[in-house]
């Protein structure tokens, strides 16, 4: 990727060696880690160098009466205003100049701009939140309402205690994974994979593990809006997935009705909840109408946050035939496993690009348990 603000944006810290060789560094690095828990190779699979990411967000610059997008300067403690990234795929790079034009002639608009985050899909639904340190009146509404139309966008304006949604909150996604299309629709300020690309390829390392099982139900623990849990559904008997956000929540029963899926369970609970019930120590009212018992988990997916999982839910996980662990930590993954390898082997590993030019890595490990 040739970006003229290598050197100054703070977003990407590593542009001064090729591609291959940072992908290359990337994959020593997760060896190194694994190295104790038996792994001598991983599968990689990388990125595309640009247009890659469908979630951005800038700051807004204001210098007199002209605003700009701006980053996080590379020594932080400034920013640096620029006027186009070539991380963010083609319908928000597209958008972005006419978006800030059109902002600069407007002064309903532009005034304590304080923000823009862009949310895109690969067919060209573009949803663009403008976050502003003022109230949000009627004629801000007249000029977002024709903003709208003029770039072929959804618009949401955000201020202290006011939302407002002018058409709608959502962009749709449609992806192909293992030969099938899939349909997912994205929240505004809900958590979504950054790049739809390796998004696919992780999603398709996930169901080459689950092929290998061909038996039992399967549990997940921060499911997100199913982006796992909807593709893998065809290989196991019953689903239940959970997941905190009330958000994700919503939008993953909306993807299974898009999908026409009928047998995943979408439950509001953390991962430590998620322990609570099912070692019984816990009864939960969201749980209503779910019979646990009913369940004969054969795997168990987890993606959870950067700080991994917890010793309660590592326990639970351990008595589980098969861990799909997928993390954006090789750290607190490595961490993880010395626990889960006491009780488990590794059978598969791999690498997924989601962010070049970044120290950033995703991982994914499958364990099965020993016999």
């Amino acid at each position: 990727m040739n970006c003229k603000y290598f050197g100054k944006c703070g977003s990407c810290t590593i542009y001064n060696i090729g591609y291959k060789d940072e992908l290359l560094n990337k994959k020593n690095r997760v060896l190194t880690l694994l190295k104790p828990f038996g792994v001598d190779k991983l599968e990689v699979f990388h990125a595309h160098e640009a247009h890659y990411r469908a979630r951005a967000e800038f700051r807004i610059w204001h210098n007199k009466e002209v605003a700009s997008y701006a980053m996080g300067n590379m020594e932080k403690n400034g920013v640096v205003c620029i006027d186009n990234c070539p991380k963010v795929i083609e319908p928000i790079d597209k958008r972005m100049k006419p978006l800030i034009k059109i902002i600069n002639n407007s002064p309903i608009l532009r005034e304590k701009l304080f923000s823009i985050e862009f949310l895109a899909t690969n067919i060209d639904e573009t949803l663009i939140t403008m976050i502003y340190h003022k109230k949000l009146d009627e004629n801000w509404q007249k000029k977002a309402k024709e903003l709208e139309k003029e770039l072929n966008c959804f618009i949401i304006g955000r201020s202290r205690k006011q939302k407002i949604i002018l058409t709608q909150e959502f962009v749709t996604q449609k992806l192909s994974i293992d030969n099938q299309e899939y349909i997912y629709r994205y929240y505004e300020n809900s958590f979504t994979q950054p790049n739809p690309a390796v998004n696919v390829k992780m999603i398709e390392w996930a169901i080459k593990q689950s092929q290998k099982i061909k038996n039992g139900d399967f549990l997940e623990s921060y499911c997100g809006l199913g982006n796992f849990t909807i593709p893998i559904s065809k290989y196991f008997n019953k689903l239940l997935a959970t997941e905190i956000s009330k958000l994700s929540i919503k939008s993953a029963k909306e993807n299974c009705n898009l999908n026409k899926i009928d047998n995943i369970k979408f439950i509001r609970l953390s991962s430590e909840e998620m322990t609570q019930a099912l070692n019984k120590k816990r009864v939960f009212r969201r749980l209503e109408g779910v019979d646990l018992d009913s369940y004969n988990f054969s795997t168990v997916l987890v993606d959870p946050p950067r700080a991994g999982l917890d010793n309660d839910t590592i326990k639970l996980i351990s008595n589980i035939s098969n861990i799909i662990y997928i993390s954006c930590n090789p750290n607190t993954l490595a961490r993880d496993l010395e626990i889960l390898t006491q009780t488990h082997t590794i059978k598969d590993s791999a690498i997924f690009d989601q962010f070049p030019h970044t120290n950033h890595i995703e991982c994914g490990v499958f364990l099965t348990q020993k016999s």
